[in-house]
């Protein structure tokens, strides 16, 4: 069986996997990695070689970076609802408002859980199965929150990482997964990353917001299985 790593995105730690990763467990050897602080985070050197390496939104960034650091371990690349870089600017149309993001984190300030819920409806608004996936999301996040120094540090990283001087030097085959529907991170930012990744290829899932792999999991797990093992 070959190795696949699943790193989870911001405020949502390696439960989010849960329902597709019992699917994939048929066709892989899953580890679950954390981001730091929301649990003991994936170190370079403990990634098996010739292994597929899935992030999800910020762990989408950390698995690009890993990619591009670990060439001879990472064999095959996915990428979850991922971009470059998160907040817009002049020269980058594709992501979000920087007040969003500031919103969040006067949310955190006040109410680290609420804020979270709040940031589970956006992840999912759209999707066709919202209302459920919603209803998902927060079951899985109910243990294990991260601490609000967590989440702003999060938030932080969502800010200010750019990473468009390094995804040219992607050299794994890499799969970009993208919802239809996202609302928080457009697919235009999924396409640009599609032409500028030498060997990247986009799949757009149709009815589906910005966590794929929870409202669709099936489907999401044979995209990755065809791509991994086909």
């Amino acid at each position: 069986m070959k190795d696949l790593l699943l790193i989870h995105g911001w405020g949502f730690g390696q439960r989010v996997w849960t329902p597709v990763a019992e699917r994939l467990a048929r066709r892989f050897r899953v580890h679950l990695a954390s981001l730091p602080g929301y649990g003991e985070p994936l170190a370079a050197d403990r990634i098996p070689a010739g292994s597929t390496l899935c992030g999800w939104s910020l762990g989408a960034q950390e698995a690009m970076r890993l990619a591009v650091a670990q060439p001879q371990q990472v064999a095959r690349l996915v990428l979850v609802g991922a971009t470059p870089r998160f907040v817009r600017t002049d020269d980058w149309p594709h992501g979000l408002p920087p007040d969003v993001l500031d919103g969040f984190a006067t949310a955190v300030a006040d109410d680290p859980s609420l804020a979270l819920r709040r940031f589970a409806a956006l992840v999912n608004h759209g999707d066709d199965d919202a209302l459920t996936t919603t209803r998902k999301l927060n079951s899985l996040a109910v243990s294990g929150q991260p601490s609000p120094a967590v989440l702003f540090g999060g938030l932080r990283a969502l800010r200010d990482t750019d990473l468009r001087p390094v995804v040219g030097r992607i050299v794994q085959p890499t799969l970009i997964v993208h919802g239809e529907k996202d609302e928080l991170i457009p697919v235009a930012a999924a396409s640009w990353l599609a032409d500028v990744v030498g060997h990247g290829r986009l799949a757009t899932m149709p009815g589906r917001a910005h966590a794929p792999f929870l409202s669709a999991s099936k489907l999401f797990a044979d995209l990755i299985t065809e791509f991994s093992l086909g």
